[in-house]
């Protein structure tokens, strides 16, 4: 299913509704907040022109709010979304604001789809070819991480952002048309959506989406609330992977702020088993992590991180640590 929070939230703007009020900063604690839950909030004072400080839910916000706003207001504000920024409106206070306004059908749309089972939990190649095809013993570096890429960039997670990319000429028409919005459903595709839908009395359709676009957007309204993409594929002939990538806070006591990206790969090799590779990219270098379930395995992994890291590093990449674990998974 798509996430609740992204669920609740689009239920909610799926009604009309007053203007939206954003919080210019996240708070510190996102948890005291639920989507569609209404709060009794007080009006601390005016910091900028339409900028106030507000006490809601015990913690004060800076909020973007209507002119006519004073200081000691008592105003009623409904949580429409915790993600990517913490926004409410006042479709509930005695304050007059606006008539109620009628939302456009896209977000009717995607309230539809967000009540739909999610088709797919990854994202596949846009082609059922193994990524490698070369005859060599094993692939180059280089250019597997570059079909790797290719194969996350063609698969229409981020096709909005690329088609402004191409209007600014920084992408190609020919790389545009590479991605699943400008193809027609290939027969794996249909072979999925027929199987996805044996049993059913109805199809449910989504105008203006062709039916082997909606996991696409599916998964599209998934990582934008998770902050996560899981993509799934032949990596070589007889060899599927499993990659996921996420942005998670960085961990607390390293000496800076913010986020931090990790990827992990997970492969079951024919000689190795299971192997999962993680790697964390912070402002302070790379964490480096590899995960394995037999001895002899983690031997020869503990072998030959010593060479990866000497190698990252002539290359200018500070690992800041790198360890093998254990694989628990039966």
């Amino acid at each position: 299913m798509i996430p609740g929070d992204v669920q609740n939230s689009l239920k909610t703007l799926a009604q009309p509704q007053k203007p939206l009020i954003t919080a210019t900063a996240q708070p510190a604690a996102l948890a005291a907040f639920e989507p569609g839950q209404r709060y009794q909030a007080t009006v601390m004072a005016q910091l900028a022109p339409g900028i106030f400080k507000v006490n809601v839910a015990n913690q004060s916000l800076q909020l973007q709010l209507p002119a006519n706003i004073k200081s000691g207001d008592t105003i009623t504000l409904q949580v429409v979304s915790l993600l990517p920024r913490l926004t409410f409106n006042m479709a509930a206070s005695a304050n007059p604001l606006s008539t109620a306004d009628q939302l456009s059908e896209t977000a009717r749309l995607l309230s539809a789809l967000s009540q739909q089972p999610l088709q797919k939990g990854y994202v596949n190649p846009i082609r059922s070819a193994p990524l490698w095809t070369g005859g060599g013993p094993f692939p180059d570096a280089g250019e597997f991480a570059r079909k790797l890429h290719d194969a996350l960039s063609h698969s229409g997670l981020f096709y909005e952002a690329h088609q402004a990319q191409w209007v600014a000429g920084r992408r190609s028409q020919t790389q545009l048309m590479q991605e699943p919005q400008n193809h027609a459903p290939d027969e794996t595709s249909r072979t999925f959506h027929e199987a996805f839908h044996h049993g059913e009395q109805a199809k449910t359709t989504f105008p203006g989406i062709p039916e082997h676009l909606v996991p696409v957007v599916q998964q599209q309204l998934q990582a934008l609330e998770t902050r996560q993409v899981h993509w799934q594929g032949e990596i070589w002939p007889e060899q599927e992977m499993q990659w996921k990538i996420r942005e998670e806070d960085a961990p607390p006591g390293q000496g800076y702020d913010g986020r931090q990206w990790m990827t992990e790969l997970e492969l079951d090799l024919p000689q190795l088993g299971k192997i999962k590779a993680q790697l964390r990219f912070a402002a302070n270098g790379i964490s480096l992590q590899l995960d394995a379930g037999t001895q002899q395995t983690r031997d020869k992994l503990g072998a030959a991180s010593s060479a990866l890291v000497s190698a990252m590093s002539e290359r200018g990449i500070h690992v800041v640590s790198a360890k093998v674990t254990r694989n628990d998974e039966p």
